[in-house]
């Protein structure tokens, strides 16, 4: 069974830290571009962050650049978003998502064939 399954969320203060990560299990993950997406209560799924199955090209949103590193393990078959500098308004299900479009669209949702069940990030004091 094809599986990504993503770990790490849970509730932080803001200005702090998370690393997520989204583990892949029934296949590999070598030749999948990989991205992460956000969805908060009553919004639209957004981009986060892309990396491409090389991990030599990354691609983030504007809101999320200089505090989130997108990387990738392909001998772990494991992609991580390190996020830091958090904000209230990044509380969401973040999912990350494999696919084997062009990397260009590679934080369009609809580049993805494989996506995670999503875990909570919640930035509160």
């Amino acid at each position: 069974q094809l599986q990504l399954v993503e770990s790490g969320g849970g509730l932080v203060q803001p200005g702090g830290s998370l690393r997520l990560s989204c583990a892949a299990s029934g296949f590999t993950l070598d030749y999948y571009a990989i991205g992460w997406f956000r969805q908060a209560p009553g919004k639209e799924r957004e981009g986060v962050s892309c990396i491409s199955s090389s991990g030599g090209s990354t691609n983030y949103a504007d809101s999320v650049k200089g505090r989130f590193t997108i990387s990738r393990d392909n001998a772990k078959n494991t992609v991580y978003l390190q996020m830091s500098s958090l904000k209230p308004e990044e509380t969401a299900v973040y999912y990350c998502a494999a696919g084997l479009a062009a990397f260009r669209l590679c934080r369009l949702s609809s580049s993805y064939d494989y996506w995670g069940q999503g875990t909570q990030v919640t930035v509160s004091s």
